[in-house]
């Protein structure tokens, strides 16, 4: 798939087929995240694949704090944590946290390449104490959201874009 083509058609899937993705195609999405720019090439990006039984145990606080939301968390077969290494230093963990999430975009759009469906789910469970400790995140670490990975059951609509002089200025 030709790079303008994948970034124009990748979509947002919430409906999944069962099948999880293989270790060795997350191995090829992690490996081409890990080229997004980052200043000073300070690697910033963690990813943590949930498994099965940390599934389970995230779905129970998640019903905790709100109960019916963790069926949510059974969308994808496929679940990734996406988060970014803070320094403490202002302007770096900003940047880190920017480099961070084009890291996760990259994921998304090489799993979209490879006839894969996602989506990116902020949560606010994860910043909770219980989740990060569950899901081994340490104070810091800023939480991006999690990637939902596998394979599409339906098409997507394509959404309308705003027009570009809505988006766009051109400074003299």
């Amino acid at each position: 798939m030709e790079l303008e083509d994948a970034i124009r058609t990748r979509r947002t899937h919430k409906a999944f087929g069962p099948e999880p993705i293989e270790p060795a195609v997350l191995d090829e999405l992690f490996e081409l995240a890990r080229w997004a720019p980052n200043h000073h090439l300070t690697n910033p990006w963690r990813f943590r694949v949930i498994g099965a039984r940390t599934r389970g145990r995230l779905k129970l606080l998640a019903d905790a704090a709100k109960p019916g939301s963790a069926a949510k968390l059974d969308r994808a077969p496929t679940l990734v944590l996406a988060s970014a290494c803070l320094t403490g230093e202002p302007q770096q963990d900003r940047e880190d946290v920017l480099a961070s999430a084009v890291a996760a975009y990259i994921i998304l759009l090489a799993a979209h390449a490879r006839g894969l469906a996602g989506y990116w789910r902020t949560l606010g469970l994860l910043e909770q104490p219980p989740a990060r400790a569950l899901l081994g995140v340490d104070r810091h670490e800023r939480v991006l959201g999690l990637l939902h990975i596998g394979h599409p059951r339906q098409s997507q609509r394509v959404p309308q874009r705003a027009p570009l002089n809505e988006i766009v200025t051109y400074l003299d």
